[in-house]
């Protein structure tokens, strides 16, 4: 704590300690503001309220800079797979040789999913959306694996993360393979993470897939760039069940819930469907960019500006040289990418849009990727969750281990009626 802010109200003043991060962003600490003025502050959204320090990830969105444990992401996609940046995110620093050769041996031995869950698959309506089911089945891991619920238990606790980073590709892709009434396809160990996920999302027993190198590397950037990003909506949802000491599980599956709003995972899936739209309505870019600066249009520019980043998003940097990669390499022709790059375009030369500095997010080309990846829309915002878990896992570590953790109890100014008599049934107009 460096300094003090003054807070006046009537006849009373009371000073608030500043405190200062490690980045220089400074936060006024209003603890004790309702005890000693009656007073609470009210902030929709939470977007100028810290709920907690962290030192997982920063995130400067003026500058455009976002670093994983002080790592920038531009060197992490460079020169990292997504198993050693989801170590370097949980326990806080890169892993040597041995531990890493341990981690990865550790989540392929955890792979499997019971028996008696795979039923669970079964039960779900054919048409059942897969974030729905990943939600479902995350928190019934907690069923089955009741002597690693306890937060405070340190090898309980790792033995969670474990088997939550290896099971959730698995359950990711029973879902997907129960949606299109295909055998579902068991883990294998001698794959790498992002090569197995995609041998269970798209092989059959009858034949043997190859998977282009090009498409693991993509899926491997991809999950990087989603694996954390501070305290947005989805992780405050898991550190605030955390905050109740519920089990890893359990609070990944609330996550999970939170993420599939299409203000948040689901933005990507949101970009697809603006893209259809624009094909169904003969492919006309301009005609849709003049629809999107027209507010009484109802039509939005989805993809485009980011509620943090407000120069540009340097996730979206990163994957727009990927996309123009992949989409070479693979030979992709399919017209909604085409619609896409036009649309971009568009956006990037358009005053109205650049003035406003709409420029394209990460959701915007990630949903591009997904889709020439194969990956069906309604699993883009499950691929969003297999990036993302990493990052609610180390957030819920860091709650768990610090001391001055108290159960997340937001208040509220109260706008209801004021008291009032019960009318009796016959009595009510």
């Amino acid at each position: 704590m460096s300094d003090v802010a003054k807070i006046s109200f009537g006849d009373k003043e009371i000073e608030c300690p500043v405190v200062v991060g490690s980045e220089g962003e400074q936060g006024i600490v209003i603890s004790k503001l309702r005890a000693e003025t009656n007073l609470i502050t009210v902030d929709n959204g939470f977007a100028n309220t810290a709920s907690s320090s962290s030192a997982i990830t920063f995130l400067n969105g003026e500058k455009g800079i976002l670093r994983y444990r002080g790592i920038a992401i531009e060197e992490l996609t460079q020169q990292s797979s997504f198993i050693e940046v989801a170590y370097l995110l949980v326990y806080g620093e890169l892993p040597t040789k041995t531990q890493l050769d341990k981690w990865e041996s550790d989540i392929k031995q955890h792979t499997l999913i019971k028996e008696k869950m795979v039923k669970f698959f079964d039960a779900f309506p054919q048409d059942a959306h897969p974030m729905g089911v990943l939600s479902s089945a995350s928190s019934a891991l907690s069923t089955f694996y009741q002597e690693l619920l306890d937060p405070k238990d340190e090898e309980a606790v790792d033995l969670a993360i474990i088997k939550m980073i290896a099971k959730l590709p698995t359950i990711a892709a029973c879902a997907y393979k129960t949606s299109i009434d295909q055998p579902r396809v068991y883990p294998r160990n001698d794959l790498s993470y992002c090569a197995n996920f995609f041998n269970m999302m798209f092989s059959v027993p009858s034949e043997t897939l190859e998977i282009p190198d090009v498409v693991v590397e993509a899926l491997n950037l991809l999950l990087i760039l989603h694996a954390d990003h501070e305290q947005n909506c989805s992780t405050s949802t898991v550190r605030l069940i955390g905050s109740t000491q519920a089990n890893l599980f359990a609070s990944i599956s609330g996550g999970i819930s939170a993420l599939w709003g299409p203000l948040h995972g689901g933005a990507n899936q949101a970009v697809m469907d603006m893209l259809t739209s624009i094909q169904a309505d003969g492919g006309d870019v301009s005609k849709f960019v003049l629809k999107a600066k027209d507010k009484s249009s109802g039509v939005r520019l989805m993809g485009f500006g980011h509620r943090v980043y407000k120069n540009f998003d340097p996730r979206a940097t990163i994957l727009k040289g990927v996309c123009d990669k992949l989409l070479a390499q693979l030979g992709i022709t399919n017209p909604l990418l085409n619609i896409a790059r036009e649309l971009e375009a568009a956006a990037l030369s358009d005053e109205y849009f650049v003035k406003r500095k709409l420029y394209p997010n990460v959701d915007f080309y990630s949903g591009i990727i997904y889709s020439a990846l194969n990956i069906p829309v309604n699993m883009f915002t499950v691929m969003f969750a297999l990036g993302r878990l990493p990052g609610w896992i180390s957030h819920w570590k860091e709650l768990n281990e610090t001391p001055t953790t108290r159960i997340g109890r937001p208040r509220q100014i109260y706008t209801g009626h004021n008291s009032r008599p019960y009318v009796p049934i016959d009595q009510r107009g």
